[in-house]
């Protein structure tokens, strides 16, 4: 379903989903429509995987070494993470993002 919303909102561009080595990233049984190419990566390579390089920079810029001790502390500090990141103009770019979605953009956790 992810695959078919994702060509029928953009019919008129080619997307390029890039793909870990999940399974379900690799069934043979995936309907993917004409107007998306899945880029499988090759196994055990997350540093080719950009959203490991997104993982890296929350680890290691908000993320680690700290132990909370609520479930709420760690969304609240997951949501500051984030919105840092998102708001980072310099590393960040999502206007390629922005005509994905029902009008919506990748943006600010709340």
């Amino acid at each position: 379903m992810h695959l078919a919303e994702i060509s029928r909102r953009r019919p008129d561009a080619h997307c390029v989903l890039i793909c870990d080595g999940a399974g379900w990233h690799q069934s043979g049984e995936l309907d993917v429509p004409r107007n998306v190419t899945l880029l499988r990566l090759a196994t055990l390579c997350t540093e080719l995987n950009p959203i490991e390089n997104v993982w890296e920079y929350l680890r290691g810029n908000y993320l680690a070494h700290t132990v909370w001790d609520t479930y709420e502390q760690i969304v609240e500090a997951c949501c500051t993470a984030w919105n840092a990141f998102v708001n980072d103009i310099e590393r960040v770019d999502f206007r390629d993002y922005k005509a994905m979605g029902n009008g919506h953009q990748l943006g600010r956790l709340v």
